[in-house]
């Protein structure tokens, strides 16, 4: 079994910062990408930022020069660093791993997600 931890959500006034942090762990053999993800109340899911496993990122044009992505080496923990937050950041975030196990096929896994919320 694989499991996603996140952590690190909480309430930030506009234009302060958070740091996200997921941890996988688990009887994991690859980890192929990490990404980040939100929702919004009444909107769908939609990708923040990946990190593949040899380190390329992208990210949705609303964070581009606001967000980074990293990880350690075996991207077995990714952050997300987010600055200058607005109040149209404010959203639950979820860690999504597209990892292959000892005891599954590739496929994607989900944390459980951490809330973010931006106002003053």
């Amino acid at each position: 079994q694989v499991q996603l931890v996140e952590s690190g959500g909480g309430l930030v006034q506009p234009g302060g910062s958070l740091k996200l942090s997921c941890g996988a762990s688990g009887t994991i053999l690859s980890i192929y990408s990490m990404a980040w993800y939100r929702q919004a109340p009444g909107n769908q899911r939609e990708l923040v930022a990946r990190i593949t496993s040899v380190g390329s990122t992208n990210y949705a044009e609303a964070v581009k020069g606001r967000f980074t992505i990293s990880a350690n080496n075996a991207k077995t923990t990714v952050y997300l660093q987010m600055n200058n937050l607005k109040p149209e950041d404010a959203a639950a975030y979820s860690c999504d791993g597209d990892i292959r196990s000892r005891t599954s096929m590739r496929r994607d896994y989900w944390g459980q997600g951490t809330q973010v919320t931006v106002s003053s």
